[in-house]
């Protein structure tokens, strides 16, 4: 089996159309379709329905598929290692990160890694909620994901990197909007504006500890994924909601930021990782994550 018959069956399983793989991979139609043949002989099976009108994956086609992925991206490993031995750094890491939850810890770790590593590209997805974040990393799709600690038994290794109380996010014109700190059962008849239960967001699940903590459960009014959103809607007066005190920083107008009284309920930060991920540029990533972003105590 070559390295081109795999690259060939995947452009025709990502184009579905012969025509147009042929052309991303800049060749005739005749001669790709000779070799997908090639590698259905190689293999002894069909990997390809096709019709004059329509071409699909046939069982056997979406069972090779992950394992056609897999030979490029150990080659993308392997030449990842023979720069590493040179003392060059380069490759792609992937991150997930919740979006203002991480103004903290996600900032400071891409700067550097971008001063010390300039041949690394980082690929940044938002609004990745810590279940959605950790499935993505057991998967490979992700290979880093910033999480709310602890998580669920997974074979994903964690750190803290941060940990800070929950404060409240007022609208500007809430009664208790002027007060130097609130104690949470004052606020046990207001509607909260969350993250989705469903989405296993840590911070969701901070936010229940605290009012159960206090003796109520929250009444919810609205539930989305994005916090700059949350911080937008208590600010429009929807509701208000409870949120990680470094969000004090960046409360837009019309809202206010308000610490609670007594026993703290603290978010935990963490980064969230494969241990058997063998990608060197990973590692390296990994190494600058310590350094910029050590567990607090």
């Amino acid at each position: 089996m070559e390295i081109r018959w795999v690259e060939a069956f995947l452009a025709v399983a990502e184009e579905l159309h012969f025509g147009r793989a042929a052309a991303r991979l800049r060749m005739a139609q005749s001669p790709l379709s000779q070799t997908i043949r090639r590698l259905e002989r190689e293999l002894g099976t069909t990997l390809f329905d096709r019709s004059t009108r329509s071409v699909a994956l046939t069982p056997a086609g979406h069972a090779f598929l992950p394992h056609a992925y897999r030979v490029f991206e150990e080659l993308e490993l392997g030449r990842q290692a023979t720069r590493a031995s040179d003392g060059v750094v380069y490759g792609t890491v992937s991150i997930g990160f919740s979006g203002a939850l991480n103004h903290h810890t996600l900032s400071p770790l891409t700067r550097a890694v971008r001063q010390r590593f300039p041949g690394v590209t980082l690929a940044l997805t938002g609004r990745v909620m810590t279940r959605e974040g950790v499935e993505q990393v057991e998967r490979g799709s992700l290979d880093i994901a910033f999480v709310g600690l602890p998580i669920d038994p997974s074979p994903v290794r964690t750190r803290l990197v941060a940990s800070e109380p929950l404060g409240v996010v007022l609208p500007v014109d809430h009664p208790l909007a002027g007060e130097p700190d609130i104690d949470l059962a004052d606020l046990a008849d207001e509607g909260f504006v969350t993250t989705p239960e469903a989405g296993g967001s840590a911070l969701q699940q901070a936010a229940m500890r605290a009012c159960v903590h206090a003796g109520f459960r929250p009444r919810v009014v609205q539930e989305v994924t994005d916090a700059f959103l949350i911080l937008t809607l208590v600010s429009a007066g929807v509701g208000i909601a409870l949120m990680a005190t470094s969000i004090a920083e960046i409360t837009p107008t019309g809202a206010v930021f308000v610490p609670l009284r007594g026993e703290s309920t603290c978010m935990h930060h963490g980064i969230a990782w494969l241990a058997d991920n063998p990608s060197p540029v990973l590692s390296a990533v990994l190494d600058v994550a310590h350094e910029v972003l050590p567990s607090p105590g």
